[in-house]
This record gives structure tokens, C-alpha cells and sequence, in this order.
């Protein structure tokens, strides 16, 4: 039997986490939230511009949240996957590509950016999960989950490397500043996430539907049907209840940690281009722990490494509240690095397995929705706690409470 890492489909698929993950490492987490403040919000209060960074999130986040189930329902109805996730990525290329033409100050021109970009990104990825169960058998799905994290970090990581090579020494490049330089790493982004996307679309083929297949338009209103449909009877499914439960708690943790770290080490006074190497440290780490852990929960079970996982998550919080130099901070980067790849995989695995035949993009959209709506628990959490005490350091430590409140309920879910 041909290994799974030489499977022709298999690495199709796991490319277009190669391609799409650039944008969540130089965009999302690294380039954009500081050139958001720094250069198209230039003359305002910080407090100012991160609230107009938080509400075009937000409204990424919701739109897709509320379009998520629909969308699985429609992949499911039209055997149409592939050619929906190109179609949103390509919505999501045009979004990131027209950030390297917005000009210094024109603060509202890239909040819109970010927010077609970041629909076209989230509504992609809904397909992309969806079709892991094209890709892989029931017992492959740890593994190839993992094997898609591992290649998302790995290239990624490398553009985000080369990018902020780009950005100290613009020069090198025949750039003539840094600004000049982070505005070419998007349309690098871009066309990085085009070229990726190709294999996947080429080399995957779809499973034929369960049912007779319909048009798009009343896929569409099937969708909205089945939509009121699942959500009346998703508490006939205990164990997919509690797990999209826990898992919308813990992994609000997770995503938290990722947007916010870079804030935070300012916040601590630690220089940004040490941060942003931080930053590129974790997506390597993150590349050989994520098939690690892959293979770790094909023997263990999903279930005991996710807890494994949400343990070092717990614990790097606590950690968190005590760093003050740059070395610790790359301590926390490593250790961050060591399970951020592996509780997505293992997430999306375990999910994977308890989703009934036929069901898979309906319920990936559900799966989707909660990672969605779990982007924003974790930041007010963040801002009501140094709100209220005025003290960074705690605010961040009050993320212990989504990382114990999901692993407590996600013990309740049978399997391991």
C-alpha cells in the first residue's frame, strides 16, 4: 500500500495548507495587526486602532460563523467542494494581494481588506476540512490531519521567514523601506496562496454524494433548511454536543494565544523584530510536533493527546505571567510551538470520527461555526480583566479559565 505521504491526493490536499497558512502567519498574526497601528492608522490612540482591528475580525468572524453550517450543507448536496474552496480562496487572494496597495493612513481601505480576506480564508478552509474525509479512511485521519498542520506551519513558516528577512534588510531586495517591504510581503502572500491552491485542485477527487446531487441555489436553501434541522436535533448526537463544547472553549484559548502574543510582548516593552522572530520560531517548532503528535494520537487516541495538549497550553499561560526578557519569550514560543499544530490536528481528527456518514461537510460546518465564535470570548476575557485591573500580565493568565473549562468537559466525551 502506497504510504499516505506519497499519495498523490493526500499531498494535494495537504499543500493547500502550505499555500493558505501564509496568510494566517504573516498577515493575520504577524505584519498586519502592527502596520494596521503603525502605518494606516498613523495619529490615532492605540486603544483607537485596536478597536477598528477588533471589529473588522469580528465581522469576518461572524459573517463565516454564520455561514458555516450552510456552506458544509451545500458541499455536502453538490459534490461542489473543490470548486467552492477555490472560489473563496480566490476571494480570499484578491482581499490579501489589495493590501499591498493601500496607502499610509487609508486605516478603513484595509480594515475592508482584512475583512474579504479573512471571509474568503475561513469559508475555504470549511471545504478544506471537509475534504479530509476524501482524502483518508477513518484510521488515517490522525495522521493526514496532522500531515496538513505540519505542511500549513512548514510553509508558512517559510514565507514568513523570507518575508521578514524582507522587511530588516529591504534594501537586499531593491525595496526602498520596511513599509515598502511589508506591503510586497502581501502580494507575496497572495500569489503563494494562488500557486499552492493549484495541486489540490488538480488532484482531488470528490467522493460522489450521498443522495441525488442538486444545483447550487437549492443546495443553498436546502442548507438554510437543514440548518434549523441540525440545530434542533445536534442533542441527539451527546458526544459531537459536548465535544463542539468543549472544543469552542479551548480552542478560543488557542486562537487568543496566537493573535494576542505579539501584543503582549510589546505591551512588555520587548522589541517587535524579536517578537516577529518568536513568531517564526513557533511555526518550525510547530511543523515536526504536529506529525509528532499525529502519530502520538493514532496510538493514544485523539481524546488523551488534545488534553495533552490543552496541559502545555495551561501551563504556558501561567509561564506567561512571569516572562520579562526576550529569551523567555522564545522559551514560550517553543513551548507554544510543541502542541499549537497538534491540538488543531488532533481536533479536526477527532471530530472526523464522530461525524455520521454523509454528514461530513454539515457537520465541518458546524465544526467550523464553533472555531469561529471562538475568536472572540478569549479577547474580551483579555480587555474586560485589564480593564478592570489595569495589569497585562493577569489579563493574559485569565485564560486558564477557557483551557481548564474545555478540558473538563471534553473528559466527558466517550472514546479516547
Amino acid at each position: 500500500m502506497t504510504s499516505l505521504y506519497k499519495r498523490r491526493d493526500t499531498v494535494s490536499w495537504a499543500l493547500y495548507d502550505w499555500a493558505n497558512s501564509a496568510f494566517a502567519t504573516t498577515v493575520l498574526a504577524g505584519f498586519f495587526p502592527v502596520f494596521f497601528q503603525q502605518f494606516w492608522s498613523t495619529g490615532v490612540d492605540p486603544t483607537v486602532s485596536t478597536s477598528r482591528l477588533g471589529f473588522a475580525n469580528g465581522i469576518a468572524g461572524m459573517v463565516v460563523g454564520v455561514l458555516a453550517p450552510v456552506l458544509g450543507a451545500i458541499a455536502d448536496r453538490t459534490a461542489g467542494r473543490k470548486r467552492q474552496l477555490v472560489a473563496w480562496s480566490t476571494l480570499g487572494v484578491v482581499g490579501t494581494a489589495a493590501m499591498g496597495f493601500i496607502n499610509q493612513g487609508e486605516w478603513w481601505w484595509a480594515a475592508a481588506c482584512l475583512v474579504i480576506a479573512g471571509i474568503g480564508f475561513n469559508a475555504a478552509n470549511i471545504f478544506y476540512d471537509a475534504l479530509l474525509l476524501d482524502v483518508a479512511s477513518e484510521r488515517e485521519f490522525d495522521q493526514v490531519s496532522a500531515f496538513g498542520y505540519s505542511m500549513g506551519y512548514l510553509g508558512g513558516g517559510l514565507l514568513f521567514a523570507i518575508n521578514v528577512v524582507m522587511t530588516l534588510n529591504p534594501y537586499w531586495f531593491g525595496l526602498e523601506s520596511a513599509a515598502e517591504a511589508v506591503q510586497f510581503s502581501f502580494l507575496t502572500v497572495a500569489a503563494w496562496w494562488f500557486l499552492f491552491m493549484l495541486p489540490l485542485a488538480r488532484n482531488v477527487r470528490e467522493r460522489p454524494v450521498s443522495g441525488p446531487k442538486v444545483s447550487f441555489f437549492i443546495a443553498t436553501s436546502d442548507g438554510f433548511r437543514e440548518l434549523k434541522s441540525t440545530v434542533q436535533h445536534i442533542g441527539q448526537h451527546r458526544n459531537i454536543m459536548l465535544f463542539l463544547v468543549a472544543y469552542w472553549l479551548y480552542i478560543d484559548g488557542v486562537h487568543t494565544v496566537y493573535v494576542m502574543a505579539i501584543d503582549y510582548g510589546i505591551a512588555l516593552g520587548l522589541p517587535s523584530s524579536s517578537l516577529l522572530v518568536a513568531l517564526l520560531l513557533t511555526q518550525f517548532v510547530s511543523f515536526p510536533s504536529a506529525l509528532a503528535l499525529g502519530y502520538l494520537g493514532n496510538r493514544w487516541g485523539p481524546k488523551r493527546g488534545i488534553l495533552l495538549c490543552i496541559l502545555v497550553y495551561l501551563s504556558a499561560t501561567l509561564y506567561a505571567y512571569f516572562l520579562d526578557t526576550v529569551v523567555e519569550f522564545f522559551v514560550l514560543a517553543v513551548v507554544v510551538g510543541l502542541v499549537q499544530g497538534g491540538i488543531q490536528s488532533l481536533s479536526r481528527s477527532m471530530f472526523g470520527r464522530l461525524v455520521p456518514e454523509g454528514k461530513g461537510g454539515e457537520f465541518f460546518g458546524f465544526f467550523n461555526l464553533m472555531g469561529k465564535f471562538a475568536s472572540f470570548l478569549g479577547p474580551m476575557l483579555i480587555a474586560t480583566v485589564a480593564l478592570m485591573t489595569g495589569d497585562s500580565r493577569l489579563s493574559v493568565t485569565s485564560l486558564i479559565v477557557l483551557f481548564i473549562a474545555g478540558g473538563i468537559v471534553l473528559r466527558r466525551v466517550s472514546g479516547r
